[in-house]
């Protein structure tokens, strides 16, 4: 959101970014929760105390892009106000139920790839629009490392114990930065992750932000072992910004974001992945960041969403 309220910012839109109040973006900004309550996100009673506040602060602008669930619905309540909405998660039975209605309402939906809508061809999708990202804000390095990386949660659904099997089998250094904070995390890592640490394979728990992109440059790839319909991926893309291939499934979105044999390597399996640990030198880590610096772009992202709210507007 941050990318494209400057984005919208630079085009020459008039923009008020409804967030919290510890936001740093750099456009004008209001907002109803002091801060970011991390560990409440999703929950009715701030979100909809944020809804509220935001759309009493926004009915008089030309239209809305609105990232939350109940967004759309309490819109309702503003029927001259174009208002159109982002889907970020995967299209389970609850939520296909939520967009569905929303999309008979006539909320015009962003997905955020083609995977992602694939599931419901019976919700008409507005245009799919995938993530951007500035490269400015990502540095280039060589992955003079001679590790490969981990980014995501201690979870069964982002595969941490794929990767370590991976690696392991590979005999090649794995580094892990993760999120583990919940009951289950924990569970989940004393079962499937730990039993594999060693010099090697090391978890280095949750990352400041700058110590990320150091991981991310310095790394040999990204090891991306989801096997599920994941919406997209944002790792992918910030790996290979920093230059850094992506060993993926071809599952979710990764075949929409990594080239097979240029960006990275699509793997069938573990055993596809871990020949493809030995290939990784064939990929031009140059060939990674222009695929950012071109389609991935924060400026194509904006524009594709310009393009789509001009339409809104004069339909």
């Amino acid at each position: 959101m941050d990318r494209l309220a400057v984005g919208f910012q630079k085009a020459g839109h008039e923009v008020l970014l409804f967030t919290t109040g510890d936001s740093t973006c750099p456009v004008p900004r209001a907002w109803a929760l002091q801060e970011a309550e991390h560990q409440r996100i999703g929950m009715v009673v701030p979100e909809l105390r944020h809804i509220m506040a935001a759309y009493e602060a926004v009915q008089d602008y030309d239209i809305v892009h609105d990232h939350t669930v109940m967004g759309p619905v309490y819109a309702q309540r503003f029927p001259d106000l174009p208002v159109v909405t982002t889907v970020h998660g995967p299209f389970n039975d609850e939520l296909t139920d939520v967009y569905g209605r929303m999309a008979a309402d006539g909320v015009p939906l962003i997905a955020i790839s083609h995977a992602q809508s694939r599931p419901v061809p019976q919700i008409p999708i507005a245009r799919v629009i995938h993530h951007g990202l500035d490269t400015d804000d990502f540095p280039v390095g060589e992955g003079k490392g001679d590790y490969y990386l981990f980014l995501g949660r201690m979870s069964t659904d982002k595969g941490a114990h794929r990767a370590t099997e991976i690696c392991y089998r590979a005999g090649v250094p794995l580094l892990m930065a993760a999120k583990m904070r919940e009951p289950w995390e924990h569970e989940y890592f004393d079962a499937n992750v730990r039993p594999y640490l060693n010099d090697s394979i090391r978890y280095l728990g949750e990352v400041a932000h700058e110590e990320k992109l150091d991981l991310l440059a310095n790394a040999k790839g990204l090891i991306f072992p989801i096997r599920w319909n994941e919406p997209f991926g944002m790792v992918m893309i910030e790996a290979m910004a920093c230059g850094t291939p992506v060993l993926a499934f071809p599952e979710g979105a990764a075949p929409e974001v990594v080239q097979d044999g240029k960006t990275g390597f699509l793997c069938a399996d573990e055993t596809e992945m871990i020949d493809a640990i030995g290939r990784i030198d064939q990929i031009d880590r140059a060939d990674c960041r222009a695929s950012v610096e071109g389609y991935f772009s924060a400026e194509r992202m904006v524009n594709e969403h310009i393009a789509l709210f001009t339409k809104i507007l004069s339909e």
